[in-house]
């Protein structure tokens, strides 16, 4: 959704705040207003055309909210394993929503051999209780049984195509082979189909919808003013990364990394290698990121921002990706940050999974 101006806010920022605060940024003042509250692990959150947004939580529930706070359990999600990691994970609302009236989410789908990340595209109904046609768009191949690294953001291009991150599900060397979806960001149309374009089409051994691989567990991706593809990833014991994502690319994992194996020992041969391309920033300590927002020019100061949300000390990182500097927030509202969005009017939404609660960060007045 492009952004409108700041001022035209959404009539849900103002309907139904619970809690406000203000802190001190290099952009100025911001507030900090809690929205909306008590939801169960929340995982994921877009927003809709009229005013309203979804939610997701780990244990299976979708919930819409209306611009009025009003709350509604959305029926037709897919059957989910919600162990560990897995779950019901990331929403995002389509582009033209307004004529398809779809919405996308990724999910630990049942397999033989466990569960594996999916997508899958669905309508919401128009009393907004419900999705109906619901059919899978991708799920990789022998997820296992394993309950960590999902992965599970999902971003629509400009064209149209689906862009996936998939974790390697902690089975590390197999997000080195092209044979399997571990650790890799996929990409499929809208109707499930491989484009011709990606870059391992025709390829023997090689999985066609692989974009790009060598990935450990990327949590948030997002595209950027340009159309440029981004994601966010968690190293081991420091090692996360930025990674703007290009097509065909290996970005190394578990050959090389800046982190190190959670009992002190090198991992791989090092920080680089022929053939495998370096991350445009690190964190060492790790932050533990999750979600991640690519800002407009909404808020002054920090348009083309990236904002990355941190689930191990509990803030919101503001990165300039013209030289990485770097602001941290943290105040009570983010605590455990999992997901980060631009809402339509400009303004930074972030889900606190410790506080079960929405909030949203914008200019004081």
């Amino acid at each position: 959704m492009n952004p409108l101006p700041l001022a035209a806010a959404l009539t849900l920022t103002v309907a139904f705040p619970l809690h406000a605060a203000t802190v001190e940024t290099e952009a100025g003042p911001m507030e900090i207003t809690e929205i909306a509250d008590g939801f169960d692990m929340p995982w994921g959150v877009d927003f809709l055309p009229d005013g309203g947004f979804l939610v997701t939580e780990i244990a299976g529930t979708l919930v819409r909210v209306d611009a009025e706070g009003g709350r509604t359990e959305v029926s037709g999600v897919p059957q989910v394993v919600a162990q560990g990691q897995g779950g019901l994970l990331d929403v995002a609302v389509a582009r033209d929503f307004g004529e398809s009236r779809e919405i996308f989410l990724t999910y630990s789908k049942p397999q033989d051999s466990g569960a594996g990340t999916a997508l899958m595209v669905a309508r919401l109904n128009e009393a907004g209780d419900g999705l109906t046609g619901g059919r899978v768009l991708f799920e990789m191949a022998e997820g296992g049984s394993t309950t960590q690294h999902y992965g599970s953001r999902v971003t629509e291009a400009a064209d149209g195509t689906l862009f996936v991150t998939v974790g390697e599900r902690g089975k590390a060397d197999l997000a080195q082979s092209l044979g399997h979806h571990n650790g890799t960001v996929v990409r499929v149309a809208r109707d499930g189909t491989v484009p011709s374009n990606n870059p391992f089409v025709g390829q023997d051994g090689a999985l066609p919808e692989i974009w790009s691989y060598g990935h450990r567990n990327p949590q948030g991706a997002a595209i950027d003013g340009d159309g440029r593809l981004w994601a966010v990833e968690h190293g081991a014991r420091g090692g996360d990364e930025i990674n703007r994502i290009e097509p065909g690319t290996n970005y190394g994992w578990p050959e090389i990394s800046y982190g190190t194996n959670y009992n002190g020992s090198k991992i791989g041969v090092g920080t680089e290698a022929e053939g495998m391309a370096q991350p445009e920033h690190f964190w060492d300590p790790s932050i533990a990121p999750s979600g991640m927002a690519i800002l407009s020019d909404a808020i002054p100061g920090w348009g083309g921002h990236f904002v990355i949300g941190s689930l191990k000390f509990d803030s919101l990182h503001v990165l300039d990706p013209e030289d990485w500097s770097e602001e941290v927030i943290r105040t009570r509202e983010t605590a455990r940050v999992r997901d980060v969005a631009e809402a339509p009017d400009g303004s930074v939404w972030f889900i606190s999974e410790d506080r079960g609660a929405i909030y949203r960060l914008a200019p004081a007045d």
